[in-house]
C-alpha cells in the first residue's frame, strides 16, 4: 500500500465515523416525540414534559455542532500535515525521543482540549444553566480546567513516557510489557481512585450516623457484604443532578452517595439504589469488568506492536522519521472500526449487568422503592424516555427506563 491510499483511506475512516454517529443521531432524534409508554406516564407532568423534550432536542443539537466543527478541525489538520508539523517542532526543542513523544501529545491535546473549551464552557453555563442543572461557578470551571491539566500531564504523562520507553527497549515485543504496566495501572486506580484522584476535585465526608447510615448497614449486614467506608461526596456543587457509585475491592471498597442523591430520595430509596451497588460487587460485575478491559487492552495493544514501527503509518501522515507517537495517531484512526465494535460488545454487556444488580436489588430488599428511585431520578434528569432501540445498543451502558421498570416489575409478577 502506497502511503498516499493509507491517508485517504484514514481520511475515509474518519469521515464514516462521523457519517455513522450522525445517523444513529438522526434516528434517536426521530423518536423524540413519541408517546411515553404507558407505564411511564407519571414520570413527567406537562410542563416538565415540554421542558424534557425542549432539554433533548437542544443537546442534540449542540452536539452535532460540536461534532460538525470537530469534523473540520480534523480534517484540516491532516489535509495540513499538521500532525509533521508538531512532530518537527517537537524535535527542534529536544533530542530525546521520549520528550518530543511527550510534547507532541501534550501539544496535540491541549489543542484539541482548546478547541472544545468554548462548546464545553456553553453546555455548562447555558445549557445546563438554562434548564437548571448548573451549579458550578466560573471560578471552579477554571481551577477543574487546572487541575485536569495537572492530573492528566502527571498521571498520562508519567504513564506514556514508560509505554515510549519500554517500546525503546523492546521494539515490536513491548505490548507484553505495556500490557503489564497498564494492567498494574488499571488495578491501583481502580483500588486508589477514590482516595487519591477523587478528593482534589470533590470532599468527602462520612457518612453521618441516623437513619439513613442505620438502615444502609442493617442491609448490608443482612446480605453479608462488609461495608466499612460509606462516603457522601459533594456532587452538587457542580451539578444538581444525582448519582452513587462503588469502587474499589477489597480493604478499599466504597460506597459513595452523592449529597444532590440524598436530597432527591428518601430512605428507602436510596437504599435500594445502595442494594443495586451492592448487586454488582456480588455478582463480581467489578472483576468482570476489569479483567475484560484488561483482555482488550492486550489485544488493541498486540495490534498497536506490529504496526506502530511501520515507516508507512509515518509517511502515511507526512513525516519522515518513524516514531511510536506517530505512530500511534494512525494506528488509533484505523482501530476505530474494532473500538465501535468492542464498544457495542461491552455496552452490551453492561446493559445486562445492570439487569442482574437491579434483580439482586429487588430480591434481596424491595423492588418498589428502586423502581420510584430511577423513576425520580429521570424525572429530576429530563431524561430520554424514547431513545431509538438502535442508538440505545450502541450508546447506551445502562437500559433504558421503560426497560429497567418493566423488568422490575417482572420480577415482582414472578
Amino acid at each position: 500500500m502506497q502511503p498516499t491510499t493509507l491517508f485517504y483511506l484514514l481520511i475515509g475512516i474518519i469521515l464514516l465515523r462521523f457519517l455513522f454517529d450522525q445517523w444513529l443521531n438522526g434516528l434517536n432524534n426521530s423518536y423524540f416525540d413519541n408517546p411515553i409508554p404507558k407505564e411511564l406516564e407519571n414520570v413527567y407532568d406537562q410542563e416538565q414534559y415540554q421542558r424534557s423534550q425542549a432539554y433533548k432536542k437542544e443537546k442534540s443539537h449542540f452536539g452535532t455542532r460540536y461534532a460538525v466543527v470537530s469534523l473540520i478541525a480534523t480534517l484540516a489538520f491532516f489535509l495540513l500535515d499538521g500532525f509533521a508539523w508538531v512532530d518537527e517542532w517537537a524535535r527542534d526543542m529536544v533530542e530525546n525521543e521520549i520528550a518530543v513523544g511527550l510534547i507532541f501529545f501534550g501539544v496535540i491535546g491541549l489543542g484539541n482540549d482548546l478547541l472544545s473549551l468554548p462548546f464545553s464552557y456553553y453546555n455548562t453555563f447555558v445549557i445546563e444553566e438554562k434548564y437548571g442543572f448548573n451549579r458550578r461557578t466560573r471560578k471552579l470551571f477554571v481551577l477543574d480546567k487546572l487541575k485536569g491539566y495537572f492530573v492528566g500531564g502527571l498521571i498520562g504523562g508519567g504513564l506514556l513516557a514508560l509505554i515510549i520507553w519500554i517500546y525503546q527497549n523492546f521494539g515490536s515485543n513491548f505490548w507484553w510489557y505495556a500490557w503489564i504496566a497498564i494492567g498494574l495501572f488499571t488495578v491501583f486506580m481502580n483500588m486508589f481512585y477514590a482516595r487519591l484522584i477523587v478528593p482534589l476535585f470533590n470532599k468527602q465526608t462520612p457518612l453521618e450516623e441516623g437513619e439513613l447510615k442505620q438502615s444502609i448497614e442493617e442491609y448490608a449486614k443482612k446480605v453479608g457484604f462488609k461495608l466499612n467506608n460509606i462516603f457522601v461526596i459533594d456532587g452538587s456543587k457542580r451539578s444538581s443532578k444525582a448519582n452513587a457509585y462503588f469502587s474499589g475491592f477489597g480493604r478499599e471498597k466504597r460506597i459513595t452517595l452523592f449529597d444532590t442523591l440524598i436530597n432527591q430520595l428518601d430512605t428507602h430509596q436510596i437504599v435500594a439504589v445502595l442494594a443495586h451497588e451492592v448487586g454488582h460487587y456480588k455478582r463480581r460485575h467489578i472483576i468482570y469488568n476489569l479483567t475484560t478491559s484488561l483482555l482488550l487492552t492486550g489485544f488493541t495493544l498486540c495490534l498497536l506492536g506490529s504496526l506502530v514501527g511501520s515507516p508507512l503509518l509515518a509517511e502515511a501522515l507526512g513525516v519522515q522519521i518513524p516514531s511510536f507517537h506517530i505512530g500511534l495517531i494512525a494506528f488509533a484512526v484505523i482501530f476505530t472500526p474494532i473500538s465501535e465494535l468492542t464498544g457495542l460488545i461491552m455496552n452490551r454487556i453492561s446493559r445486562k449487568f445492570e439487569y442482574q444488580a437491579d434483580h439482586y436489588a429487588s430480591s434481596t430488599y424491595k423492588g418498589e422503592p428502586l423502581e420510584e428511585a430511577l423513576i425520580k431520578m429521570s424525572r429530576e434528569h429530563l431524561a430520554n424516555l424514547t431513545p431509538h432501540p438502535t442508538y440505545v445498543k450502541a450508546h447506551y451502558s445502562h437500559p433504558p427506563l421503560i426497560d429497567r421498570i418493566r423488568h422490575l416489575r417482572s420480577l415482582r409478577h414472578n
